[in-house]
Order: C-alpha cells, then sequence, then structure tokens
C-alpha cells in the first residue's frame, strides 16, 4: 500500500447534501482520510495510490458536490 495525500482548495463551502455525499466517497475502497478546514478553504484526501489516482479524487469530491477549484502543492 502506497499512502499518499493531495489537497485542494475549494471555493463554494460545501452545503448539507454535498457533505453526506463527501460521506459516501469515505466508503471507496482506498479512501483512508477527508479533513475538511473551513479557515482555510480547503480539503485534505489521504488515500492508497495503489489503488486509486489523483485525478479519480478530484472527481470523486466534483461528483459529491465539492466546488474543487485547484490542487495545493504539499510540503
Amino acid at each position: 500500500m502506497t499512502q499518499l495525500e493531495v489537497s485542494y482548495r475549494y471555493g463554494a463551502a460545501p452545503g448539507e447534501a454535498a457533505m453526506r455525499a463527501v460521506d459516501s466517497v469515505r466508503e471507496v475502497y482506498g479512501v483512508r482520510r477527508i479533513l475538511f478546514n473551513e479557515k482555510d478553504r480547503t480539503v485534505r484526501v489521504e488515500f492508497d495510490a495503489s489503488r486509486l489516482k489523483e485525478p479519480v479524487i478530484a472527481s470523486l469530491l466534483r461528483r459529491a458536490g465539492v466546488d474543487v477549484t485547484e490542487k495545493l502543492v504539499l510540503a
């Protein structure tokens, strides 16, 4: 298992329906953790890179209703 983290900035704050949909993203095999930082308007996803790729993670978040605007570079 190759654990990776990716972080995105989002535009509009996710509503209640989007947050419920994010719960279903957490159930996708390979997604380990999803953390929102409301102050910085970022979402960080920890995932198994041997099962999922970064574009798939972004797509899952967008389909859940998260307004992903840009991928951030983690230091």
